[in-house]
């Protein structure tokens, strides 16, 4: 890749890399040199398109297809990452989640409840598991926490919020059991212009949290997608159970 600096040879995945962060992740990665397994649940199109752009560009990616709450089909992904890639995987990078809905506690019934966790927080687990007994000395695991993780969540957020607390609390933890060998951080976006707040966020609300934040914008993918890919790098070396904010300074930590 034209752009690479530093992360030529390494072997990254992304879960949940189909489209939005995930994607914009992927491509990040590809143009720092790693070669990248790109898993999606139902971007098939994304996926598709943005191996395409990487090997058009002279890196090496593929796209599968895969349940990241399945322990099966993260095996599956790590099998064929392992036999396309390299023989080894130095960077997980877990996109993998969801709000699914909003739900008070009212509202909510424990099937909800279960779903959330297991989509933001199991999926992490399995992940992790998954590539562990592949990661070579040096190597980088990046959560996908959230400002909600932080500040609670807006309305009919408390399952999401939880679960998003759950991995920056993982993240902690992991630090200290996997290190020194493997670093463990978590980045924790605000308003970042997604499909999550096309589906989940209202025009004004998003144009009001845009308006008091510092920056007076919303985040982009490629805006997280830069501090991801710095810390899977060398250049964060010294950077482990960390969860970063990146969310224009509407809420500091």
């Amino acid at each position: 890749m034209s752009e690479a600096t530093g992360l030529t040879g390494k072997v990254a995945i992304v879960a949940g890399g189909g489209r939005d962060i995930g994607r914009a992740c992927a491509m990040r990665l590809a143009a720092a040199g790693a070669s990248v397994a790109i898993n999606y649940h139902s971007s098939a199109a994304g996926a598709d398109s943005a191996v395409k752009e990487i090997s058009a560009a002279g890196g090496k990616a593929l796209a599968k297809q895969g349940d990241m709450t399945s322990e099966a089909d993260v095996a599956a992904l790590v099998a064929e990452t392992l036999a396309t890639l390299g023989d080894r995987i130095d960077i997980l990078v877990h996109v993998t989640g969801g709000l699914v809905a909003r739900k008070t506690m009212l509202e909510m019934d424990i099937a909800h409840w279960n779903r959330v966790m297991d989509l933001n927080t199991t999926s992490f687990v399995h992940a992790i598991k998954g590539v562990l007994p592949h990661m070579t000395n040096g190597g980088s695991i990046v959560g996908l926490a959230s400002q909600a993780g932080r500040d609670g969540g807006g309305p009919g957020a408390v399952a999401y919020a939880a679960s998003k607390g759950a991995v920056m609390t993982m993240t902690r933890g992991l630090a200290k059991e996997l290190g020194p060998k493997i670093r463990v951080n978590s980045v924790c976006p605000g308003m970042i212009d997604t499909d999550f707040h096309n589906t989940f966020s209202k025009p004004e609300v998003r144009s009001h949290v845009a308006n008091i934040t510092p920056l007076k914008r919303e985040g982009s993918s490629e805006d997280v997608a830069n501090l991801v890919t710095y810390l899977a790098s060398d250049e964060a070396a010294f950077i482990t159970g960390a969860n970063i904010d990146i969310n224009g300074g509407l809420v500091f930590s």
